[in-house]
């Protein structure tokens, strides 16, 4: 009856953020909360399970809406023609036929349906985010949401760690996942200082996100958001070097100095004793496993059923994975061997294109217009993008849907500003000038 209730109130939100979006002075509110809600939806209870599959090993556990799907609806219901020519649609579809198809191969098929009607929200943000991002500032305020989330993560993440929690996963529960979302936040959020925005909010997101990152003491995390920020610099200078982009990067560099020795200790802490070697034992473990599977069956076992699948199929104990530490219940650590063990070639086949169409999209946007500010704001999804794809051969975080809202939001970026500057070369042949919001 609860979960009744509160789906009954998501969806009462939806007309009420529609007259928000109405209204010109106050559907920045509704921007904000693009980038905000997908980190606190769960914590503050902004969701409810149409099914409710608690003890469900997989990753999709029901039919669950949050706050951001009713933003996402209202945003929908109140744009036009929001599908005609929207880059990235089609990547996204054809991932979500292969899940679909693998639907029919599942040994639980409504378990699997759980994992589709996740996507179909996914599509629902990608979408939406893609108009915000041509309306008029929209972007910019969708980056003081995604600033907001970082700071909040950092606050809650200081408070875990003064009170004796290592590895601080602030409201997300787990430091991987929490991590992995960060590279949607700090990426995008260092570009648009590097095109020039001036706002005090994104500087203090960035700052904020690598404080978070550094309290996690994930080795991965701390590694790729490096590289990352290395390679977002590179680039955007091999794109159009400026004075201004010199003094961001100095100062992108004092904070990382600033909080180099808590990812240094961290990291050092991480590697004491034999935690660490057992820990990259099982992920070894974990991706025989997953081999096995795939291998028995190319066409996959059916989204959402990995653990099932593993553990009655004995794969995992072929591939010697130990009983201790929860690791019968644990996915494999790379989310190409359990898209292909769960979706088969087609699968694995689909999400390469999604994870690649962006990256491709991206960088000709980037460097096709080099006087366009924009290319560097999409240089920065973009190699949010490529950071993801590589961290993903270590993680199987993807699959989680607070994390694909982000990844959502990354490719609504990319393909709205590149429908913009294609509507754009339409009605006004020659050079695309500047807009407004990112003007020095």
């Amino acid at each position: 009856m609860m979960s009744l209730i509160a789906a009954a109130i998501l969806l009462l939100m939806i007309p009420l953020f529609m007259t928000i979006l109405k209204s010109r002075a106050h559907r920045k509110y509704a921007y904000v909360l693009i980038g905000l809600l997908p980190f606190i939806s769960g914590w503050a209870n902004l969701d409810a399970a149409l099914i409710n599959w608690a003890g469900w090993p997989g990753y999709a556990k029901g039919m669950v809406i949050t706050a951001v799907d009713s933003l996402a609806v209202a945003i929908l219901l109140s744009h036009r023609n929001l599908w005609r020519g929207l880059p990235l649609r089609w990547p996204l579809l054809a991932y979500l036929f292969a899940v679909g198809v693998s639907v029919f191969l599942s040994p639980s098929a409504q378990s699997s349906l759980f994992y589709v009607f996740q996507l179909i929200r996914v599509l629902a943000v990608f979408v939406a985010v893609s108009a915000v991002v041509q309306d008029e500032s929209g972007l910019r305020w969708i980056a003081t949401g995604l600033a907001l989330g970082a700071i909040i993560q950092a606050i809650v993440a200081v408070d875990q760690r003064l009170s004796g929690t290592f590895q601080a996963a602030g409201t997300l529960g787990h430091q991987n996942l929490l991590g992995m979302m960060l590279h949607f936040v700090t990426l995008p959020l260092l570009a648009m200082l590097l095109a020039g925005q001036k706002n005090r909010m994104l500087i203090a997101g960035v700052a904020a996100a690598l404080l978070t990152v550094a309290l996690g003491a994930s080795r991965g995390t701390i590694g790729f958001i490096i590289i990352g920020a290395s390679l977002l610099f590179l680039l955007s200078l091999m794109r159009r070097p400026t004075a201004l982009k010199w003094k961001i990067i100095g100062a992108a560099v004092a904070i990382l100095v600033l909080v180099s020795p808590l990812m240094i200790s961290g990291i050092e802490k991480r590697l004491e004793g034999e935690a660490s070697e057992s820990s990259d034992l099982a992920r070894e473990t974990f991706e025989d496993a997953a081999r096995l599977m795939w291998e028995a069956n190319p066409f996959g076992v059916g989204a959402n059923q990995y653990v099932v699948v593993a553990n009655s199929g004995g794969y995992s104990e072929a591939a010697g994975v130990s009983w201790g530490g929860g690791n019968l219940s644990t996915h494999v650590h790379n989310t190409y061997l359990l898209a292909a063990a769960e979706t088969g070639w087609l699968g694995l086949l689909a999400l390469i294109g999604l994870f690649a169409s962006p990256i491709v999209i991206g960088l000709r946007f980037a460097f096709s217009r080099r006087m366009d500010p924009r290319g560097d704001v999409v240089l920065g999804a973009t190699v949010a993008m490529i950071v993801m794809a590589a961290h993903s051969l270590y993680e199987w975080i993807f699959f989680l849907f607070p994390f694909q809202y982000l990844f959502a939001i990354g490719l609504g970026i990319i393909g709205g500003l590149a429908k913009a500057r294609r509507r754009e070369a339409r009605n006004r042949p020659g050079p695309v000038k500047q807009v407004p919001e990112f003007q020095v």
